[in-house]
């Protein structure tokens, strides 16, 4: 079951650059969500990677928010074709953990709290792409966008920003992950309209 919030009534600007072809903009920050939204709380939330030898690294929220935070302000683009503007986020570069790990896989699954999954190539997490958010527009992230941690990675379409995300699988070879698997492309490049296969 689906879950639309408002927020469709978008328009677009032909002449701002800063839409990918096809988006029109939106005001304000519609919810889609697959299935229910799961409660998780912050005492028992983690973040695990799991690298390709089943070695599993963990870390709570507390050790999470140790590591350098960083305030993100970013455009964000829906396959559904709307895009919000100059969003404003704060998180944790996904880069700082995966530094941590001696493992050269080429592709992450990454899963979600509530059984979600999506595929991401390394490269669109390392080198400051992605990050784990944990708020959005000065407030602590809403369960109904994907708090209390989302993965954020701008530059591609928001399904891939996976909501209340719970970790990675570091894999060898891409595999499709829930929406992939029913017809999404297996990249999601707003900028080449990378939506379906």
């Amino acid at each position: 079951m689906s879950v639309i919030s408002r927020g469709f009534g978008a328009r677009r600007r032909e002449s701002d650059d800063r839409l990918p072809p096809g988006q029109y903009l939106t005001q304000d920050f519609p919810v889609l969500s697959a299935g229910p939204t799961p409660r998780i709380p912050t005492d028992s939330w983690e973040f695990v990677i799991v690298a390709r030898d089943g070695l599993r690294h963990t870390w709570s929220w507390d050790e999470l928010h140790a590591l350098p935070v960083e305030t993100i302000t970013t455009d964000i683009h829906c396959v559904t074709r709307w895009s919000k503007l100059d969003t404003r986020w704060r998180g944790v570069a996904v880069s700082h953990l995966l530094e941590q790990l001696d493992d050269d896989a080429a592709y992450a699954e990454v899963f979600s709290y509530g059984g979600y999954t999506t595929n991401v190539a390394r490269t669109d997490l390392a080198a400051g792409r992605a990050w784990i958010a944990t708020e959005f527009d000065g407030e602590p992230l809403a369960p109904a966008h994907g708090g209390p941690a989302r993965l954020l990675i701008p530059h591609l379409y928001f399904w891939k920003s996976a909501k209340w995300v719970h970790g990675l699988n570091l894999r060898i070879d891409d595999a499709p992950g829930f929406w992939e698997q029913n017809g999404y492309n297996m990249h999601g490049d707003p900028w080449k309209e990378e939506r379906y296969w």
